[in-house]
């Protein structure tokens, strides 16, 4: 995956988080962070500094809402849109590809596996509930 990841970078000049947040916004013009903090299913200041990174690179734009300038809507723009015709896909990463052609009493398999790996960890069950940068 790592190699893959390196791939990804050195092709886009775009790390795999960014990459799936441009073909997030390209697939849902004008979401608001919330939105693309949930498609990406990470904490929603993790997608903050994500979008930040990509304002600044002039990757994305926002727009205000008219009837709350507090709520932005996020926008490709036509350099971001150029980094993903860079990049035919997957723009969701490896593991999560190869995840979904597996058949479901193999998914089924291994989902009891790894439950049976969470238990022999002795995690506590409240830590699903935090986003893995939080807790480190």
């Amino acid at each position: 995956m790592r190699s893959h990841f390196q791939q990804v970078e050195k092709l886009t000049g775009t790390g795999a988080a960014q990459l799936r947040a441009l073909s997030i916004l390209r697939e849902r013009p004008g979401i608001r962070l919330s939105e693309l903090a949930q498609a990406m299913d990470v904490h929603q200041s993790t997608a903050s500094n994500l979008v930040k990174t990509l304002l600044e690179r002039e990757l994305i734009s926002t727009t205000h809402n008219d009837s709350d300038r507090r709520v932005r809507h996020l926008h490709l723009q036509t350099a971001g849109m150029k980094i993903l015709q860079r990049m035919r896909g997957p723009y969701i990463g490896v593991l999560p590809k190869a995840l979904s052609t597996l058949p479901p009493h193999t998914l089924q398999r291994l989902n009891s596996d790894l439950d049976e790996l969470i238990a022999a960890m002795h995690i506590d069950d409240t830590a699903a509930l935090t986003p893995l940068a939080e807790q480190l």
